[in-house]
């Protein structure tokens, strides 16, 4: 069967991945000149089903409210004469309840775990390298408010039988010895030992590049216009350079799914939340982060990659604006610098922005549509990174007619 899947962030090409280890001709074309030049290029670079779970919680509405008196708070809500916005926000609300909190953290949970798995027979099957490193994740706490919530965490970590520790301040010091030289007081932290870190960008060019030794097809430059409909089955999709034929159709373009499922009645409430991050040489080994770092305080998260520092953070509800706003930037270094002195020279960084494809309830969406040969993978949020495996193995059963290996929603 020809497949043709719009879209090479990292979801678009771990779907085109499995589906060519199906034996189908697949084609995936990229409006961009390379894989994962758009959300998967610059983010923390974690693999962490062990924080997999969705915004929408108990007490979010509250924090919001409480960051809008802040400088620099680590969500920024600018109110647009926008309809999906302000539909988002209500859905997003109506989310924010104990019982659908349980019920998605739970689907994000499995998605997240068995992604992970995926991603390391994947590893072991190709021999593929991406800066990664299995040393865990630390999420570091700086008030007792903060580390009340890791110990809430860790009670449904167990409930789930996710590995984990609490830690008090000097055993974080001992794991992490470059948060020693920081000037910010720790009270707390939670090791969860089993994720990881990698550079996801990295991971899409090297995974492209095995994909098309297996004959996968990829075009580079080709924005597709539209999705060919005729006899209640899609058909192809129109590009600029003429339209192409398919079997079926995969809808892999993160934050701007929408706006092409639009024209066939198809309404997917995806909202574009803007990150940012750094990337700048380490200069001391030592006083760099060993693996990855979340700072629950300022939900920023530090990684080494290879011998680089990503840091990434900062959530925007401002549609698909791309300004880099210095204040921003300047509160991301700095935060940065504060928790890791000396490990880098900062004044060195390279920033970036990009669109997380948030879904208001926080699970993404895997599966087909009414068109039963269209089929969608998109949604991912801030775990894309962590579940494209997994949803692209899913997506990859869903498109053959088998039973997945976890339930799709």
């Amino acid at each position: 069967m020809h497949v043709v899947v719009i879209g090479a962030g990292v979801v678009g090409v771990t779907s085109a991945w499995y589906l060519n280890k199906d034996g189908h001709q697949v084609t995936v074309l990229e409006a961009r000149e390379g894989p994962g030049l758009e959300t998967s290029y610059g983010n923390a670079g974690g693999v962490c089903p062990g924080f997999a779970g969705p915004w929408a919680a108990p007490g979010m509405p509250l924090k919001v409210l409480k960051w809008l008196a802040s400088p620099n708070p680590p969500l920024k809500w600018r109110p647009r004469a926008d309809l999906d916005q302000w539909r988002w926000l209500a859905a997003f609300l109506a989310n924010c309840t104990a019982p659908r909190f349980a019920r998605n953290k739970a689907r994000m949970q499995r998605m997240a775990h068995f992604s992970k798995a995926e991603l390391v027979a994947l590893r072991a099957e190709t021999g593929i390298r991406y800066d990664h490193a299995s040393g865990g994740v630390l999420q570091i706490f700086c008030t007792p408010e903060e580390m009340e919530g890791g110990v809430r965490s860790a009670k449904v970590l167990r409930e789930l039988g996710v590995a984990h520790r609490l830690l008090a301040p000097a055993d974080a010091l001992t794991i992490e010895p470059g948060l020693a030289a920081s000037g910010v007081a720790l009270s707390g932290a939670l090791q969860l030992p089993t994720d990881e870190v990698g550079d996801c960008h990295l991971f899409c060019q090297e995974l492209t590049r095995l994909a098309q030794e297996r004959g996968c097809d990829f075009r580079f430059g080709t924005s597709v216009e539209r999705i060919l409909v005729a006899g209640g089955r899609a058909a192809g999709v129109a590009t600029a350079t003429g339209p192409i034929a398919a079997d079926a159709v995969v809808v892999a373009t993160g934050p701007f799914a929408p706006a092409l499922l639009r024209p066939l009645g198809i309404r997917v409430p995806i909202y574009p939340v803007k990150g940012y991050s750094l990337t700048v040489p380490i200069a001391d080994l030592e006083a760099a982060p060993r693996f990855s770092v979340m700072d629950e305080h300022s939900k920023v998260m530090i990684s080494r990659l290879g011998g680089r520092l990503r840091a990434a953070g900062v959530a925007e509800l401002a549609g698909f604006d791309r300004r880099m706003p210095p204040a921003v930037l300047d509160g991301l270094r700095a935060r940065v610098a504060a928790l890791f002195p000396g490990a880098a020279d900062y004044g060195q960084a390279r920033f970036w922005h990009g669109f997380r494809p948030m879904m208001p309830d926080g699970p993404s969406r895997v599966g087909a549509t009414r068109f039963d040969n269209l089929f969608l993978n998109v949604g991912h949020g801030s775990n894309g990174w962590t579940q494209a495996c997994g949803t692209g193995r899913v997506l990859a059963d869903l498109v053959a007619g088998r039973a997945p290996s976890v339930p799709a929603a």
